[in-house]
């Protein structure tokens, strides 16, 4: 058996140990019982941003957009399709900068869309502007790259 990771429950917060070698097996949350993993971005606000990206020992990849912003709408599939590609390697999630100005300011966002990795709530990466797949990979790939 190998080591648990610490896995947030994207709908309760609770924090889940998950052996390792397991985590691909879609993994339900011991408090809710809903999955740890649905193939979709999780959507952050102010009362759920530090239950599940600030903590756990999986990668979030935070897309910080805004309703009204052309590239970040033509951005949302390739995020949305990357969800399925990199769970459980890493949690995808979106950040509506306009319902949540206090975290984008939190976070010094300036131009959106952009994508900011967090590990255990620490950032790791940032990029600023819409990607098509191979470059959302590439920018995925080199940042989990960096321990």
């Amino acid at each position: 058996m190998s080591n648990p990771l610490a896995i947030p429950c994207p709908h309760c917060g609770a924090l889940n140990r998950v052996p390792a070698d397991r985590v691909g097996e879609h993994p339900q949350c011991g408090r809710c019982k809903q999955a740890l993993f649905d193939g979709h971005p999780v959507e952050l606000t102010a009362s759920n941003f530090d239950s599940v990206a600030g903590r756990g020992d999986l990668p979030v990849l935070i897309d910080f957009w805004a309703p009204w912003c052309g590239p970040c709408l033509s951005f949302a599939p390739v995020f949305v399709q990357a969800a399925g590609k990199f769970e459980p390697r890493l949690r995808l999630a979106k950040l509506d900068t306009e319902a949540q100005p206090q975290l984008a300011q939190r976070f010094n966002i300036r131009s959106i869309p952009t994508l900011v990795m967090l590990r255990q709530g620490r950032e790791i990466a940032r990029q600023s502007g819409a990607l098509n797949a191979a470059q959302l990979q590439q920018f995925v790939e080199g940042a989990l790259a960096q321990r």
